[in-house]
């Protein structure tokens, strides 16, 4: 079985970059006869997504969701763990959903093809200016109605912990006027570890928190909500057997 290892894990990485060629094809044909931009979304939710833990085996496990109202546009936060994470959220969240992404990923064949026709903001974190724009742009999306993901620590966790929260979300929510929802995910990393492209089998657990909200909350409220976005997230994330988050001490 040993033996055999290498060549399952090459088999299932490859078959998943086959699949996900052939949904962006799918979502693009379905996008122009429909002329609807969120049946790709839809689809990844629906099909492409499940693929990515069902082909090693490993569970799901999504605690019962709160009382949402799903007719409203949120902000989603959720600790980041690895590339797993995304096709996860597409699943457990029953909307569909955009995200901030590296503009880097813009010029990936197929995949930034996808993230442009759905309506994905890039973001250039190293300049300034273009950040600025970008959550501007992503402030008129979730006021028209979109509802978006975001990974508040900015980058994955290298031991699992949470990292402290960049502010550009808690700006961009108290701005938009519209709920913060958060999520813990814990078991993405045992996936798909840090630097690795081989997938195992290992048990994937989410929880979603009830929605925060953001009205008026600006100035020192600002940062009075991240941080409780934060210490919510990373009870959530114990709740479901994670290691929580990073000392309080490591905000700075």
């Amino acid at each position: 079985m040993k033996l055999l290892s290498p060549l399952i894990a090459l088999f299932q990485t490859l078959f998943l970059i086959l699949w996900l060629v052939f949904w962006i094809s799918a979502s693009g044909l379905a996008a122009l006869f429909t002329l609807n931009g969120s049946v790709p979304l839809m689809l990844a939710r629906r099909f492409w997504a499940p693929m990515h833990w069902r082909i090693t085996g490993s569970p799901l496990l999504v605690e019962p969701l709160p009382d949402i109202d799903w007719s409203r546009p949120h902000i989603f936060l959720m600790n980041h763990q690895s590339a797993v994470d995304i096709p996860v959220a597409f699943a457990v969240i029953p909307v569909n959903i955009r995200f901030l992404a590296k503009h880097v990923l813009k010029r990936v064949p197929f995949l930034g093809w996808y993230m442009t026709m759905t309506g994905m903001i890039f973001v250039n974190r190293s300049d300034p200016r273009e950040s600025i724009r970008s959550l501007k742009q992503a402030g008129e999306r979730v006021r028209a109605g979109s509802n978006l993901l975001i990974f508040p620590e900015g980058t994955r966790s290298e031991d699992g912990r949470i990292l402290p929260f960049k502010k550009g979300a808690f700006v961009l929510a108290v701005e938009a006027g519209v709920p913060i929802v958060p999520i813990a995910i814990e078991g993405t990393r045992g996936m798909l570890p840090p630097g690795s492209v081989r997938l195992r089998r290992h048990p994937i657990r989410v929880k979603v928190g009830a929605p925060i909200e953001t009205a008026g909350r600006k100035g020192a409220q600002r940062e009075a909500l991240m941080k409780e976005a934060r210490d919510i997230i990373i009870q959530l994330h114990r709740d479901i057997g994670g290691e929580g988050g990073v000392p309080e001490e490591a905000r700075a």
